[in-house]
């Protein structure tokens, strides 16, 4: 039943990793269960179908620990693989008949013998053993004259483990593995893996004798590169050619002859010029310009030839030859208008660079240098054209005529843009830093509120821009920034709440609501009270907002649902956070609490977030309670009410929280038990008592557990003695059960029993309640005479209370009853210390 219930277990995980059920690592467990099972069912004489299938388990578990990194997990299974093929091979040699036979059963188990080794080369390389993994492989390889099916495969095993040893830079190891790889691959032409991959073996292996010592292999670099540029003609082989006779110190007559190879073979522009950026970088610029001179010829039919043009500006600027790159933009532009004009992409390409260079220069804050970048991208654009991307470099002119103070000719700037793209919001953002920078706050919001339109809708040509789901976003919270850095925070305040209520996409809804959280949380600290209370209400507006909009987000399919997670996550503890600065405020700190909890109802319930959860309404509950000592009666119970609710809700969490761990030293339960004792009681709930019958049933409910709700019993406006008095008793009953009685602790809890039982001023005295408050006294004698720590004044209480009701007796004419009260007062006498004498 076992072992069909293990094969029943494997059946199901592959099929449920074909459906993407199970990942990789939780399927080699699955793996790993059910081939442990199979192996633990074994019987002494096992059938050949079992052992085949042992075999078969134990090879693919072996596997998937491989793949998942976990290869010494796999040796022991491929260790029973191979036990199980010698198995079955016995078992097939047993039971053959002649020679044919026997050929037949070893080629048989030779197909699994030859994958347990190679998947024993595959782990003991991933732990580091290189020369046991040789080994195996050297064994495959031996294997291939009878298996030569097999000889593809093996030999991208061994491409495969040259590659890892590579990108871990074990060079030695790689340039053997990549050995083998060639060598495998020229075994059998007819299952060989063919000539493209025996030059990607070739060309690797090249690099590793490039990257190991080019110095010390550089013949064996070449020959391999050599070799692989027979085998196979592409264009990384003859670039590796060059690199390695770059890197060698190669004479330019050499690599002048290196490169001339390219002219006799089909390359293609692209790679030409790549080959002359690599003689460049290498210093190697007569070859490079010469080589260059030669493309030209070749290509001169092809509409790309401006690319050389653009190759050369590229080279000079990246070189800081900026001058002679100016006097070849310059050659350009003119050439532009005088009929050698380059192709449209070509155009947009020297766009880039000059737009590149410009916006480097700006980011070095060198804003003169960068409109003159910016012009000469300027003067391939004719007057009155209207284009999108003309409105964008004016923009940018703009900026740096903002930087350099000339706003008149920003405004120019920005004129320009707005009629060649009127509406973009980059356009309207450029509007807005004017205005903001003049101090408009009128034109400065109108602005933004046209941003905002624009954010909730976005033009269908923006899309030509590449402006992705967040710019809107970006530029108003870019603009909120803007007015801060010129002192004019309502502006940004504004502009943001404006978009927080007006936005319809959740995106930048939400990152309004961020901006405005951090803004307005950047300035409370400074402010007075009055305006902090206001500022502190106007984030649990946004929050607030943020909740509403989370839960109609979540309603929406067009919305992500792992990106409301996000937004939930950032905002709950956002909450919490403030929940937590403004602790002084209980009220404030419930709120924000309570906010946090309602968020993070969008998150999943993994254990963090249920802890989070169970705090955020512990605190509200204990605030709820507090506020609710301090209150009218009405407003009371209102809070109570509500605490009790909150409770019902931090109960149901904690009971899913538990099964999660241990939680032993946890104070929940009795924080959780204290709270709803404390809200029901003064709220006076019928149940009150029946409640309480679970507690009194715990055996591990503490001291200072049944102390508190004592108190909580009897405090106004809850009223209940018996609950007090069963509270107290249970307390001390604890005390008792100490192996060393804690004497301060046991005298209060019997103080406070004793005057619930005797009250001060009685009158009429119960038979039953005297017997009851005797056996107190007689407990409090036991402990004081076995102890010198039990409170002197509690002693001297004690028996002044027992006097007293002595001499109560002994005023209605219970002579005996008042010898033995008072008896038991002096009794107290004799422990006294330095008060003995005053009452002797």
């Amino acid at each position: 039943q076992v072992e069909e219930d293990a094969v029943s277990l494997w059946n199901w995980t592959v099929t449920k990793h074909m459906g993407s059920v199970v990942n990789d690592e939780q399927r080699a467990q699955l793996r790993f269960v059910a081939c442990r099972l199979v192996c633990l069912c074994q019987g002494n004489d096992p059938s050949e179908g079992s052992i085949r299938r042992q075999i078969l388990m134990s090879m693919k578990t072996g596997k998937s620990w491989i793949d998942i990194g976990k290869a010494d997990l796999a040796d022991g299974f491929l260790e029973i693989a191979m036990s199980s093929i010698e198995k079955l091979y016995a078992k097939l040699l047993k039971g053959s008949n002649g020679e044919a036979d026997i050929r037949e059963h070893k080629a048989d188990v030779e197909k699994n013998l030859f994958k347990v080794l190679s998947y024993q080369a595959e782990s003991v390389l991933a732990q580091g053993d290189f020369q046991k993994a040789a080994m195996c492989v050297q064994r495959c390889k031996d294997m291939l004259v009878k298996l030569p099916k097999e000889t593809c495969y093996l030999s991208i095993l061994c491409y495969n483990f040259g590659v890892e040893t590579y990108e871990r830079k074990r060079y030695e190891q790689s340039s053997f593995w990549l050995s083998q790889s060639y060598d495998i691959g020229k075994m059998d032409t007819k299952y060989a893996v063919g000539k493209e991959m025996q030059a990607k073996v070739l060309r690797l292996l090249a690099t590793v004798y490039f990257e190991w010592d080019c110095s010390l292999y550089l013949d064996k670099a070449l020959k391999a590169i050599n070799l692989a540029i027979q085998e196979n003609l592409h264009p990384a082989g003859f670039f590796l050619k060059v690199k390695i006779l770059l890197k060698s110190g190669a004479s330019d007559e050499d690599i002048t002859s290196a490169v001339a190879e390219f002219l006799h073979h089909e390359m293609s522009l692209d790679f030409c010029l790549n080959t002359a950026k690599l003689l460049l970088e290498h210093g190697r610029e007569s070859v490079a310009f010469d080589f260059l001179k030669s493309v030209p010829e070749r290509f001169e039919s092809s509409p790309d030839l401006g690319k050389i043009t653009l190759f050369h500006i590229e080279f000079l600027l990246q070189n800081k030859r900026d001058l002679l790159a100016k006097q070849k933009v310059e050659e350009t532009i003119i050439g532009h208008y005088t009929g050698k004009q380059l192709l449209p992409e070509d155009l947009n390409r020297l766009h880039i660079i000059l737009w590149d260079k410009a916006a480097k220069h700006y980011e070095a804050k060198c804003y003169s240098e960068a409109l003159h970048w910016y012009n000469y991208s300027a003067s391939f654009y004719t007057l009155g054209q209207i284009d999108q991307n003309l409105a964008k470099l004016q923009r940018n002119m703009a900026s740096c005529y903002l930087h350099l103070k000339q706003v008149d000719k920003a405004k120019e700037a920005v004129k320009e843009a707005e009629r060649c793209d009127p509406n973009s919001i980059f356009t309207k953002f450029s509007v807005y830093k004017i205005a903001v920078m003049e101090n408009d706050t009128e034109k400065a919001e109108e602005a933004i509120i046209e941003m905002g339109k624009l954010a909730e809708k976005p033009s269908q040509h923006e899309g030509k821009l590449s402006v992705d789901k967040n710019t809107g976003t970006n530029l108003l919270s870019l603009a909120a920034q803007i007015a801060l850095e010129n002192e004019q925070q309502m502006v940004a305040v504004k502009a943001l709440e404006y978009l927080s209520e007006h936005l319809q996409d959740y995106h930048q809804l939400f990152a309004a609501l961020k901006c405005l959280l951090r803004l307005v949380l950047s300035r409370v600290k400074a402010e007075n009270e009055e305006k902090r209370d206001e500022d502190v209400n106007s984030m649990l507006t946004y929050l607030t907002l943020a909740h509403k909009k989370l839960a109609e987000s979540f309603t929406e399919e067009e919305f992500a649902r792992d990106m409301g997670i996000l937004e939930a996550h950032w905002f709950r503890k956002m909450a919490w956070n403030l929940a937590i600065q403004f602790r002084d405020c209980p009220e404030k700190m419930r709120d924000f609490f309570l906010l946090s909890f309602k968020l993070s109802q969008f998150c999943p319930a993994d254990k963090a977030v249920l802890m989070a959860q169970k705090t955020c309404l512990l605190v509200v509950v204990a605030v709820d309670l507090e506020l609710g000592r301090q209150a009218t009666p009405f407003e009371q119970t209102e809070l109570l009410t509500q605490a009790l609710q909150h409770l019902q809700a931090c109960k149901e969490i904690w009971k899913v929280l538990k099964l999660t761990g241990e939680f032993a030293k946890d104070p929940t339960d009795t924080l959780l038990l204290l709270y709803e004792f404390e809200a029901r009681s003064k709220l006076n709930d019928p149940t009150l008592h029946n409640f309480m019958e679970s507690v009194w049933e715990q055996p591990q409910t503490e001291v200072k557990t049944l102390e508190i709700i004592a108190s909580l019993a009897m405090e106004s406006p809850a009223q209940y003695p018996v609950l007090c008095k069963k509270a107290l008793k249970s307390a001390l009953n604890l005390h008792r059960k100490q192996t060393v009685v804690d004497a301060v602790k046991f005298s209060k809890c019997l103080h406070s029993l004793i005057n619930l039982s005797l009250p001060t001023g009685l009158t009429d005295l119960d038979a039953c309640v005297l017997h009851e408050v005797w056996d107190y006294f007689e407990d409090a004698l036991s402990v004081v005479s076995s102890t010198d720590a039990y409170p002197e004044m509690e002693i001297l209480w004690l028996m002044t209370r027992a006097w007293n009701t002595g001499i109560f007796h002994y005023t209605i004419g219970k002579y005996k009853e008042a010898e033995q009260w008072c008896g038991l007062g002096m009794r107290f006498l004799n422990h006294l210390g330095s008060l003995k004498k005053s009452y002797e």
